[in-house]
């Protein structure tokens, strides 16, 4: 009798066993669920650009890694794909333009998309092949191209006023036309052409704002702007920010905005601007401090350099 209790004590014992180890197991389950509630969802993002597709393939990565979240990045070959895909379902989010641009497609197409975060901005650049200087240009009667888009050729506008060049009719908003210029003391020719082809006017007209994508492609850099309009990201107007958008019932999409959070970080806003040889400014709420902090980063690095090198000399 007391081998046989002592057996259903040692079953008894090893059920326990089981169940602590069992129950165990499920906590641990139950852990990386609450931890990772996403785990296993499926996200298309619609990109246009070598540039995006980088940015947003390491963001997949982290996104999987951390989240379990598979990310599939879809590079599109122009600017109507994106939104209409997104319209239609095909996407779940698209990451290409900036507010203007969204508002100018949803108003064309009678749609409703919206954007949940900020990524870049593309500063617009004023560049010219005969100065060197805003203060070089002519006194008198300076040409000056700009694309002929609504939205690109109203902020080249808005970009001479913050130059100090003109003045526009407040009235026009974001999408001013030279006929809302309503005080131009020096004169300026503004010269309206297709945003693909003012790079090569550039020799013809005295300086011209140029695209980021179209000034890239014609070997010119934002350092060789002789002004640009992003020159502080946080007073430029929120519509030309980058963002990154989803359907209007999406707006409060949980997986979403976990999506944005795990874009929005140091490490993507690295990457932004070595992605885009400096052409792209991370543009998000607090963007603008990793900057400030690797500046600081780079300079106390090469203020120790040259502390070790003038050790070493002496």
């Amino acid at each position: 009798m007391k081998k046989i209790i002592a057996k259903l004590g040692s079953l008894s014992l090893v059920s326990g066993l089981f169940a602590a180890s069992a129950f165990a197991t499920n906590a641990v389950y139950a852990q990386d669920e609450a931890e990772r509630p996403f785990e296993g969802e499926h996200v298309t993002v619609g990109v246009v650009g070598d540039a995006g597709e980088q940015v947003w393939e390491a963001v997949a990565e982290v996104a999987l890694e951390q989240e379990g979240i598979e990310i599939e990045v879809v590079l599109l070959t122009d600017y109507n794909q994106p939104n209409e895909a997104l319209n239609n379902g095909s996407l779940d989010i698209n990451s290409f333009q900036h507010v203007a641009f969204l508002n100018d497609w949803n108003s064309a197409n009678d749609a409703d998309l919206t954007y949940i975060g900020y990524t870049s901005v593309n500063p617009l650049g004023l560049y010219s092949e005969k100065y060197t200087d805003l203060s070089e240009l002519p006194e008198e009667g300076a040409i000056i191209a700009i694309p002929n888009d609504p939205t690109n050729g109203g902020r080249a506008l808005l970009a001479l006023e913050i130059a100090g060049f003109i003045e526009l009719d407040d009235a026009a908003g974001v999408l001013p036309t030279p006929d809302d210029i309503t005080d131009n003391p020096q004169g300026i020719v503004i010269e309206e052409l297709e945003a693909s082809q003012i790079s090569l006017a550039l020799p013809d007209v005295d300086a011209a704002f140029i695209n980021t994508g179209f000034a890239n492609d014609a070997g010119l850099t934002l350092e060789d702007a002789i002004f640009f309009d992003a020159e502080d990201v946080e007073t430029l107007n929120e519509v030309y920010k980058n963002i990154i958008a989803v359907r209007a019932e999406d707006k409060e999409n949980p997986l979403y905005l976990k999506l944005v959070e795990i874009y929005q970080t140091p490490e993507t806003a690295a990457l932004i601007v070595e992605t885009s040889n400096g052409g792209s400014i991370p543009a998000w709420d607090g963007a603008a401090d990793y900057a400030d902090e690797e500046s600081d980063a780079e300079t106390t690095e090469e203020e120790s350099t040259e502390t070790d090198s003038e050790t070493d000399t002496e």
